[in-house]
């Protein structure tokens, strides 16, 4: 279970929170514009935008989790068990498969509507990248700076939607989550008026109360609930400093902590990363379950004319400042 939202200051922020019972040895993932991609039934690509995300590397092939290219694009893959439905090869289609959808638009989009007209030819396929990594169901987020969709290949067929929330989640569909916060129009982060009864002396008795109703639960479509609306009354400065530390605080909403959500056999859910990227300067920010520190690495500090992958692995341990010992 994961969540992605989108955040708009002087910058464009991108990013996602993973959850789940396990890891995979994710990696931050610097992907230079010559690293020779090779997909299963699209030839070759030399030649594409450089990116930075978290992937999960095999065989020198990065599987990514959520990533930005050099142009601001960011785009995130979310569970969608249950719903996620692919097809196999479509002749006259473009034929990609799920594990490198996110490499294909990334490596050739530079903004949401390019995008939308690449996946007008597309036709998602179920793929494996090998018989041990069985195919993952999910949907996707994309946005830019003005704008996001959420994309889902269902038995319907592949569905775009536009996103004005800039946020998501996992199951039910985008248009059921959408549609769930009709329930909470109600909500706000002002102090709330007696519209009960002109007949009882009802008053406030505490701060907050104006979001009394806001779904408090770890379940996909709370998470959806709470994080909308925490993004969109946020209140941030334009620093960098500023605008990452709120984007934090925005997922932050919806962390899970070890043992609030039990998948059986001693196992928990929990917030393996939550990161955010500064689209416009190519600066992937993450902490981790372990590790509160707010790490960065930079994409345009590396090389990116570069062939290889630059990799690094995530700092899990907690890094705390000692003020007086």
């Amino acid at each position: 279970m994961c969540t992605a939202a989108t955040y708009k200051t002087k910058d464009f922020y991108f990013g996602r929170t993973l959850d789940n019972d396990c890891s995979y040895g994710e990696q931050i993932v610097v992907m230079p514009r010559n690293y020779k991609v090779s997909f299963r039934n699209m030839g070759t690509m030399k030649r594409h935008y450089a990116m930075i995300g978290m992937a999960h590397v095999r065989d020198d092939y990065p599987l990514f989790y959520d990533a930005v290219n050099e142009k601001g694009l960011g785009m995130a893959g979310l569970n969608f068990v249950g719903n996620a439905c692919y097809n196999k090869e479509v002749p006259g289609k473009e034929n990609v498969a799920v594990f490198e959808f996110i490499t294909w638009v990334l490596a050739q989009c530079a903004t949401v509507k390019e995008a939308e007209d690449l996946l007008e030819k597309i036709n998602l396929t179920d793929t494996p990248f090998e018989e041990s990594l069985p195919v993952a169901e999910l949907h996707w987020i994309i946005a830019d700076s003005e704008k996001s969709i959420t994309v889902e290949s269902t038995k319907k067929g592949l569905g775009i939607f536009d996103n004005p929330a800039g946020i998501l989640t996992n199951n039910p569909p985008f248009e059921e989550q959408m549609f769930q916060l009709n329930n909470y129009m109600n909500l706000s982060p002002k102090s709330p008026q007696n519209h009960f009864s002109d007949h009882l002396p009802l008053h406030t008795y505490c701060r907050g109360m104006g979001a009394l109703g806001l779904p408090g639960d770890l379940s996909s479509q709370s998470r959806f609930v709470r994080a909308a609306f925490v993004k969109m009354n946020s209140v941030c400065g334009e620093t960098e400093s500023a605008s990452v530390s709120q984007f934090f605080h925005i997922l932050g909403s919806v962390d899970q902590q070890r043992g609030c959500s039990d998948v059986g056999e001693d196992s928990y859910e929990i917030t393996i990363y939550t990161s955010c990227c500064n689209a416009a300067k190519g600066i992937y920010y993450y902490t981790t379950y372990g590790n509160h520190q707010i790490t960065a690495v930079c994409m345009r500090k590396e090389n990116l004319n570069g062939f290889r992958l630059v990799r690094y692995p995530l700092i899990q341990t907690e890094q705390i400042k000692i003020q007086n010992c």
